[in-house]
């Protein structure tokens, strides 16, 4: 029996015999252990790589707290980003800064009116050392792309982008390639300068998870960020603090965090009062219900809870849904934009 012991036929010393594994049909069998999944980040996990990030992203921006932490939340949420702004202010600092604190590809976009298609997404040519067909990647092909004053684009251009900021694909000439994860687009515009520009059409911006805007900075700020950028700009040595492939695991925590039924409720409520309000045109479509919900996720995360509250969901209406609305030009006196029929749908006032 295994573990007795017995005498030796050669020695006439005592053995003892090796345990023998249970036998089956076909030989014998060997207990394996059950291969553990991985296991995922928890919330506080999430809240602490977007906290190494926000402080990183601070060096280079300064006295804009919530921006930035509106900015990395919008990543965490798998959004894109539209920064809406007067020149100056530090848009372009921003994206940047985001694009190096994670360490992933970054590619810039400067758009003119000039600007095709091919140069954003690239175009098919034949090697000349093959004579075969091969794909010259355009700088859309990046994790984090930059898209600097989109609005003097053309439509044609500015529909080039629809693909990858819907499906995360690109399609030409019957090919369809994958865009590299996390993808983020950060587009920036100047609403002030309007010559020379084409404004984004509602399918363009209803794929902008987020529209913010910085404005300028306070007295204190301005002079401490003229202070610390005194010897050289900070972002030429901002190093990373995390990969892409944390941030992949941050957002696919970030959809595990729980939504009670009664949040989805008031969610879909703010949403159908945008679509029965008599100022508006065009209200928030499910793709906005869909993003408020995914932000709201992620701003918890970064919170480090585990639950979405409903002035989470509050905080962040006027950022996710403002800039898809359209007013009737008729009540544009009442309703400059999008954004002040949330305040008032927030604030509770019956419209006129």
């Amino acid at each position: 029996m295994a573990g007795s012991q017995s005498l030796c036929r050669s020695c006439g010393g005592t053995t003892t015999p090796a345990p023998s594994l249970p036998t089956g049909p076909r030989g014998p069998k060997i207990a394996i252990s059950p291969i553990l999944e991985a296991r995922g980040l928890s919330p506080a996990d999430v809240g602490d790589a977007a906290r190494q990030v926000i402080r990183n992203v601070e060096r280079v921006i300064v006295g804009k707290p919530d921006q930035v932490v509106l900015a990395v939340a919008t990543l965490m949420a798998e959004g894109h980003l539209l920064i809406q702004d007067i020149p100056g202010v530090a848009k372009t600092m921003l994206a940047r800064a985001v694009a190096q604190s994670v360490g992933g590809s970054f590619k810039r976009i400067q758009c003119t009116p000039d600007l095709l298609p091919s140069d954003v997404l690239g175009e098919p040519f034949t090697g000349p050392e093959t004579g075969g067909p091969d794909y010259r990647f355009g700088p859309l092909f990046a994790q984090f792309v930059l898209v600097d004053e989109i609005n003097r684009a053309s439509p044609r251009t500015q529909a080039a982008m629809l693909e990858a900021m819907g499906e995360g694909t690109i399609s030409v000439e019957r090919v369809t390639y994958r865009m590299e994860h996390p993808f983020m687009l950060i587009a920036t515009q100047n609403p002030i300068e309007q010559e020379g520009t084409f404004s984004l059409p509602e399918a363009q911006l209803d794929r902008f998870l987020v529209r913010m805007s910085l404005g300028y900075p306070s007295l204190q700020d301005e002079k401490d960020m003229c202070q610390r950028f005194q010897l050289g700009h900070p972002i030429e040595a901002l190093g990373h603090v995390t990969t892409p492939d944390v941030i992949l695991k941050c957002q696919e925590a970030v959809r595990r965090v729980r939504i009670d039924s009664a949040v989805y409720d008031y969610v879909l409520q703010r949403v159908r009062q945008t679509r029965e309000h008599p100022g508006v045109l065009l209200g928030a479509s499910p793709r906005g219900s869909l993003g408020l919900v995914r932000l709201s996720q992620a701003m918890a995360a970064i919170r480090g809870e585990d639950q979405v509250s409903i002035p989470q969901v509050d905080a962040l209406v006027e950022v996710v849904l403002g800039h898809r609305l359209i007013v009737r030009p008729e009540r544009k006196h009442r309703w400059h934009e999008g954004a002040d029929v949330i305040r008032d749908i927030l604030a509770g006032k019956k419209p006129d």
